[in-house]
């Protein structure tokens, strides 16, 4: 069959619209996986048909060679989520030794135009697994009450199905919140202090120092969103206390939360949720009616799930009503019985389950009964296991999140343990419900239910097995967070981060027992070395200094000599601390301890990147000469020989000039970085380590964009600094956004006059420094927002220091200060030596009675002549001054703001010759920018002055 995308397909309760890939169960997308559409795709397109297995894998996986096992999970996903086999319903059989079939009756309908769902960025909801039965009269219920009740608890025992009923609400409001909908997982955390920078990660938001608390629900109180607190019972005052907060401070958030008992908070409704229905085994009823039943429709759709051939008889009825009623219609304890259908029979298992549950109660069990009932069913499933299947499940309960089948394997193996018999038992313990599978479009992962994993853990203990296991599973974070590391530098961010962000919660885990509990302090320094990229593309810098600082101490502790590793952990607080806080005295001394130890070894890149590293806060700091001296020291570690090394120190070169102050030097290596780059094809993407970590083409347009500016080509600077910003969008790098944003593109949209991209450019400032847990650029963004915004509540009135007190002071000569013109006087200042000597003057002359009469010390309305007043004579000195240094720098911008503000001050002493024959062959240097603020008030001077001068 052909399948057009003018037509819909109909089976059963589904509709597929295969031009859009879209799946409808009744009016409701069904969300499935990439490869599981395209399996599903290919068996309709030849329905009635065996498509082999071969096909199939080549036509899903056209690039890749891949093993069956890849298809054979991915095909049980798909019937889980379209429920194959629910009430003797089948769509796609396996045919032996051959492949599969689409067997279901199809109808074809005319397509209906249905609007593309664009809120699938707006939630992180998993992909359904397994359909739900037997609670959509809940889930209706709750849809139509959480926006009246705004926080709803879902509570009942362990297995019950709290978070299917929680998972499927949410799925059916997808679209309904603005903001969309966050999921937060609160099974792996031990520690009620993460919570908030969990849910923070989640919402890509920075908590500051402080009351964290407050701060997430002033960030929370303009969204409209649905926030999904699962697995709440371990942190039940933490989370109660979140809850309560958020309903009082962010009016448009609610709240779905399960949990085994409620979370007592002010505002919150208790939902209790039931066992599944199952029929009274006294009372006579039609096949019919008994199937009715959602208990007994459960364990056939999983009895059928695990024996494709399970076919349940008339007879055989009253057997199954009796394992529902053994196990109290407990969801997850009915899955663990069906599992074992296929080697038990219905008899043999109802059998091992007489005689292994406590004798039936008559009448309505209560939650603790239910918890004892799958507490028996858990023992039962255990002890049916073969003791290698039953090593691999308790070793397995060290993960807190999903795991891939090599990550198994590492953690796995050991004692007792083959590696070749891990893949077979994985195997097993997914077909007995005991392990579920969560299949990506290119990798599968294995995680074990909370209720499962808590049950497995204790078996761990009780095996003597914790810390063995525990430093396997260390080990294992170690390796990829060294292959993450490996990789950070040429993969795209967001995929680096989908392959190894869901590790985050393993490697909490790993460094909790290594660095502060009984692990193995070595392998936990060697982890906190390595897992530096994780946490600063995460944003938890804050977090991840605690782990350095306790790594360094205890390699202090220790006595086994290792530099090399103590370098990287210097290198690793140092970034750390200057990413959240800029220069602080732990910054520099971080920096500065790495450079002693890398010297004291011979280690040269490690010193290349120490020095790299204080350059940067140096740069940040204003300590220009100590930046440019430091700049010198790349030649004396002879990088000549490594191209790589050599470009990235001739970028750092750069930057020092400029800042310095030599913007004709600047620009002369600035364009000779950028050739060189062209010329390697650009290969050198990041700077292996210096000070932060930019992208080499974005960091060299910056700055040579800035350079471009002062030398008075306003057009061009524009252009470069569009496309260092163009780039660091492209390549997704959220450092290098803030990095080009914070230097180049927002000052020059502003400095050009173009404040409608001077204001948007700030937003996206704010809020990729926010995300990106950028703190110094996001501190500086506040600064800008004084100016560009307007918002004088953005910072402090407090003097500003360092190189963002000196962009300010160009930006509006207002916030000069005593400070700053020290800095210039002593010719600390650098590049912007002029402005700060051009704003005290302006300063000096708005004190003088005289000049402050006339508004802003306009030209344009003269009422007199100026006297010669101290703080005139004072301000034209600075003004002479200003204009000498911005010519020895190479600065037009700088010269023509000096010399307008000084032709401006002669033309109010009548000297209008002298203003005209100064400012005139100074607009002359231009060719270009004649729009941009500083060159049009230029030149109404020049007219103004023109005219006062044939008068």
């Amino acid at each position: 069959m052909s399948l057009s995308p003018n037509q819909a397909i109909g089976f059963g309760p589904y509709r597929i619209h295969p031009g859009q890939r879209r799946v409808f169960e009744g009016e409701q997308p069904l969300r499935l996986g990439r490869r599981a559409m395209d399996i599903l795709l290919m068996l309709l397109a030849r329905a009635g048909e065996v498509v082999s297995k071969q096909e199939l894998m080549a036509g899903v996986w056209p690039d890749s060679v891949v093993e069956e096992i890849n298809l054979r999970v991915h095909m049980a996903a798909l019937r889980k989520a379209l429920g194959d086999g629910q009430a003797g319903q089948r769509y796609i059989v396996t045919v032996a030794q051959r492949g599969y079939s689409f067997v279901a009756p199809l109808l074809l309908h005319s397509m209906e135009e249905r609007p593309l769902d664009d809120a699938g960025g707006r939630h992180n909801l998993p992909l359904r697994r397994t359909r739900m039965i037997g609670r959509q009269p809940l889930v209706d219920s709750l849809m139509s009450e959480l926006p009246r009740r705004r926080c709803i608890t879902l509570v009942g025992p362990g297995g019950i199905g709290k978070t299917t009923v929680a998972l499927r609400v949410a799925e059916q409001l997808i679209g309904f919140y603005r903001d969309g909908i966050r999921l937060v997982d609160l099974a792996p955390l031990n520690d009620p202090a993460l919570i908030g920078s969990h849910l923070a990660t989640l919402l890509d938001l920075v908590l500051p120092e402080g009351d964290s608390l407050a701060a997430l629900v002033d960030a929370l109180q303009p969204r409209q969103m649905l926030l999904l607190l699962d697995n709440c019972e371990h942190l039940i005052d933490a989370v109660a206390t979140l809850s309560e907060s958020i309903l009082r401070g962010a009016p448009k958030v609610h709240i779905l939360a399960t949990s085994r008992e409620s979370l007592r908070a002010e505002g919150e409704c208790v939902q209790r949720l039931d066992a599944l229905a199952y029929p009274s085994m006294s009372t006579m009823l039609s096949r019919e009616q008994v199937l009715e039943f959602s208990a007994l429709q459960l364990f056939i759709e999983r009895a059928t799930a695990a024996q494709e051939s399970f076919e349940l008889s008339d007879s055989q009825l009253p057997q199954v009503i009796e394992i529902c009623h053994r196990l109290d219609g407990m969801p997850l304890a009915l899955e663990l019985a069906a599992a074992q259908v296929t080697e038990l029979g219905l008899d043999g298992l109802l059998g091992q389950l007489q005689g292994r549950l406590p004798p039936l109660n008559k009448g309505r069990q209560s939650s603790h009964e239910r918890h004892l009932t799958l507490r028996a069913t858990l023992d039962w499933s255990f002890n049916l296991l073969e003791r290698c299947e039953q090593t691999c499940l308790r070793r397995l309960a060290v993960f807190r999140g999903g795991f891939t089948l090599e990550s198994a394997a590492a953690v796995i193996v050991g004692e007792q343990i083959d590696p070749s018999v891990v893949f077979v038992s994985i195997t097993q313990l997914v077909a007995k419900s005991l392990l579920s599978v969560e299949v990506g479009d290119e990798q599968v992962f294995y995680r074990l239910l909370d209720t499962t994993r808590r049950y497995a853990l204790e078996k761990l203990e009780q095996a003597a097995e914790f810390d063995d296991t525990r430093e396997r599973h260390a080990e294992r974070c170690l390796a990829l967070m060294q292959q993450a590391k490996s990789e950070w530098e040429h993969t795209p961010t967001a995929l680096w981060i989908e392959r190894y962000a869901r590790g985050l919660e393993d490697l909490r885990a790993a460094l909790e027992w290594s660095l502060h509990g009984a692990g193995s302090g070595g392998l936990g320094i060697r982890l906190a070395a390595a897992s530096a990229p994780l946490w600063q593309e995460l944003s938890l810098l804050k977090e991840y200094g605690g782990h350095v600082r306790r790594a360094l101490s205890l390699f202090d502790e220790r006595d086994e000599p290792c530099p090399r590793l103590k370098i990287t952990l210097k290198l690793a607080l140092g970034s750390a601390c200057y990413h959240t806080w800029g220069g602080t005295t732990e910054t520099i001394d971080a920096f500065a301890q790495a450079q002693q130890l890398a010297q004291a070894n011979n280690d040269v890149a490690g010193q290349l990147r120490a020095v790299s590293g204080h350059m940067a806060v140096n740069l940040s700091c204003g300590h220009y000469r100590l930046a440019l001296a430091q700049s010198e020291q790349f030649d004396r570690l002879g990088l000549h020989g490594d191209p790589l090394l050599s470009l990235s120190t001739h970028r750092l070169r750069v930057l020092a000039l400029h800042y310095a102050g030599d913007q004709s030097q600047a620009r002369t290596h600035a364009e000779q970085v950028l050739q060189r780059m062209a010329h390697s094809g650009n290969v050198n993407r990041f700077t292996h380590g210096f000070g932060v970590q930019y992208d080499q083409s974005v960091a060299s347009l910056t700055v040579l964009a800035r350079v471009l500016w002062m030398q008075g080509l306003p057009e061009q600077a524009w252009r470069a600094a569009r496309q260092a910003l163009d780039i660091a969008v492209q390549i997704d790098h959220g450092t290098s956004i803030c990095y080009t944003l914070a230097l180049a593109t927002c000052p020059i949209a502003h400095y050009n006059g173009d404040q409608q991209n001077a204001r948007m450019l700030l937003r996206l400032l704010l809020e990729q420094s926010q995300k990106h847990s950028v703190l110094l650029f996001n501190h500086w963004g506040r600064h800008y927002a004084q100016v560009i915004d307007a918002d004088a509540s953005a910072l402090p009135p407090t003097e500003r220091g360092g190189l963002i007190g000196e962009i300010m002071v160009t930006l509006d000569p207002r916030f000069v200060g005593d400070a700053l013109l020290q800095r210039a006087l002593s010719g600390e200042a650098g590049w912007s030596t002029a402005e700060i000597l051009r704003a005290q003057a302006q300063a000096l002359l708005l004190q003088d009675s005289e000049y402050a009469s006339d508004p802003c010390g306009s030209w344009l309305a003269i009422d007199g002549v100026l006297s010669d007043s101290a703080n005139i004579k004072q301000a034209e000195h600075l003004l002479q001054q200003a204009l000498t240094t911005a010519r020895a720098q190479g600065a037009l911008a700088w010269e023509l703001r000096s010399a307008t503000s000084l032709a401006q001050l002669w033309h109010r002493q009548s000297r209008g010759h002298h203003a005209l024959n100064l400012l005139g062959p100074v607009v002359e240097q231009f060719s270009e920018g004649f729009a941009t603020p500083d060159l049009s008030r230029a030149r109404l001077l020049i007219n103004a002055l023109s005219e006062d001068v044939h008068a």
